[in-house]
């Protein structure tokens, strides 16, 4: 079994972590996953995406002590159908990883450091924010802005949300971990503020919100 990480939060939130280190015949006997979902899962062409899948169930697996049945909303927002505690989903191909809390909304998100987050400058970062970056670090830094708007994002469940003009992210330093602060603006001008926090490892960031 390959849980990276679990980390329990002063709010009461719950983080879990999965290294994706398994096949995906062995991801198949750790999940459990129940038949209508592995059918859906048996049509996706990517192995890669199918592994994630697979992790996330297997990563549920080792956090709860029931057995528990993962669903979707219509706007794509994940919820658990025989157990009321909230919950986000993030994966890339090496990791997966979700938050959980018993009572409050929360948001998730992970990226790959080594991806190129050049054209994240463009489309879902302000003047400002573009103004803040450091030349020695700027894609560790939109990482982690990308990562901070997703994680924000997936709690609000907003249709058609405007990174660059809904969401402002104050100025921060990269560090290995770390607290944020970002700014929600909805489409009547109403503003709603956000504490994030985020951590690195293995050329990774980690970044979640509660609210």
């Amino acid at each position: 079994m390959a849980l990276y990480l679990k980390k329990e939060l002063d709010n009461e939130a719950i983080i879990g972590v999965w290294q994706i280190t398994e096949t995906e015949q062995e991801l198949i006997e750790l999940s459990s996953t129940p038949t209508d979902e592995m059918e859906e899962i048996s049509f996706i062409r990517s192995e890669s995406l199918r592994k994630q899948r697979l992790a996330v169930r297997a990563l549920l697996n080792t956090l709860f002590d029931e057995k528990v049945y993962l669903s979707h909303h219509d706007n794509g927002k994940p919820y658990l159908e025989n157990n009321p505690t909230n919950i986000s989903i993030t994966h890339t191909e090496k990791y997966v990883a979700v938050i959980l809390h018993d009572e409050e909304d929360c948001g998730i998100d992970i990226e790959s450091m080594d991806r190129d987050f050049s054209a994240v400058e463009k489309k879902a970062l302000s003047e400002d924010e573009i103004d803040d970056l450091e030349q020695d670090k700027r894609n560790e830094q939109l990482a982690i802005y990308w990562c901070a708007k997703e994680a924000i994002f997936k709690l609000l469940s907003v249709y058609n949300l405007n990174f660059a003009e809904q969401i402002e992210v104050e100025r921060f330093r990269v560090r290995g971990e770390g607290q944020l602060e970002a700014t929600f603006i909805d489409k009547d001008d109403d503003e709603e503020e956000f504490e994030l926090e985020y951590m690195t490892f293995d050329r990774h960031v980690l970044v979640w919100v509660v609210r």
